[in-house]
């Protein structure tokens, strides 16, 4: 018998744990989440954005989960009370309004090699990670509306950022997932693939060790070129038969627009061809990013006037999701 997908209901928010390869609430059943990337809290903040509006905007767009990235630079310059202030403020606003929450520790790059891509913000250390995810369990622990923690935004290998193995990476994300759990937390654990979050191939042969995580892919448009689907599987969609899977950075930016850049280019092609197997195989995504400054952008402005790709994430987003046992059915 097919198990309904449950939606957010009003009033409080059931705690997200993983049953096989779905997400479920309390009572057991599985829900698929839809919904959007800020920008980092710190620069919303500063923007003068970080307010209730920007969250009830988010609902109004149809979503039911937003992802807040930290990146390494903003947390050391806030400072950790600072910070913690900054989260407590959105996790509020997203409570009130029956919203779930994905903590993103937003580096790019080797954290195994300390090697990072291009921007400073992204520079981090193994100790500062451990210690990040070790603070964000203790004050989380119990918090409903924190369902996830994204352990490491986008793992980067080759060129300056150096190697590292399946099985490092491995190691090191088990060592993270033992620091959250030791320390009371209770959100669920994301582990990203390689090639920028994108590839989850290893999986296949060498999982991570520990129970109740999910996957993450970002499988921007330009990774493989179309057609996708069948690509899409052998690089990480094969992991929904097994685990759940949360592509928490999907997006696309048209080839004319300014702040067009690989590997986000392309279009509602690649949108209906993305959104159509998420619905198949029963996966939860998040649209980059809810933000007029940081592309693939979501809003022309600070009245949520939203861009070519707003204007379809927002209809996708707005449509409900069937089950995943219903979706797997046809």
């Amino acid at each position: 018998m097919a198990v309904a997908c449950t939606s957010v209901a009003a009033g409080q928010l059931g705690r997200v744990s993983v049953k096989g390869n779905h997400f479920v609430t309390e009572d057991g059943k599985p829900i698929i989440f839809k919904g959007l990337d800020t920008s980092d809290p710190d620069k919303l903040d500063r923007d003068r954005h970080w307010n209730r509006q920007y969250f009830e905007a988010a609902k109004s767009w149809g979503a039911n989960i937003v992802r807040l990235p930290v990146q390494p630079s903003a947390w050391r310059s806030r400072g950790k009370e600072n910070y913690l202030k900054l989260l407590d403020q959105g996790v509020g606003w997203a409570k009130e309004l029956n919203l779930y929450i994905i903590i993103d520790w937003h580096s790019i790059g080797n954290l195994a090699q300390e090697k990072y891509h291009r921007r400073p913000e992204y520079h981090t250390t193994k100790p500062e990670t451990i210690e990040f995810w070790s603070t964000m369990a203790t004050h989380y622990t119990g918090d409903n509306t924190v369902a996830f923690f994204e352990l490491f935004n986008e793992p980067a290998l080759g060129d300056k950022l150096g190697d590292c193995s399946w099985q490092q990476w491995k190691q090191i994300m088990e060592e993270v997932i033992a620091a959250i759990r030791t320390n009371g937390g209770t959100a669920v654990p994301l582990v990203a693939g390689f090639d920028f979050g994108y590839d989850l191939t290893p999986v296949a042969r060498a999982p991570i060790n520990a129970e109740g995580i999910g996957y993450v892919s970002h499988p921007y448009a330009m990774k493989r070129k179309a057609p996708w689907p069948d690509q899409w599987t052998r690089d990480w969609g094969f992991a929904a038969d097994t685990y759940p899977v949360f592509a928490t950075e999907i997006g696309f930016c048209p080839a004319d627009d300014k702040q067009a850049h690989i590997p986000v280019i392309g279009d509602e092609t690649y949108g209906d061809a993305l959104t159509s197997y998420f619905e198949k195989k029963g996966i939860s995504y998040a649209v980059w990013c809810f933000d007029p400054d940081w592309a693939p952008t979501l809003i022309k402005d600070w009245n949520f006037t939203p861009t070519r790709q707003g204007i379809y994430f927002k209809k996708a987003l707005e449509k409900r999701p069937r089950s995943p046992e219903a979706a797997l059915a046809n």
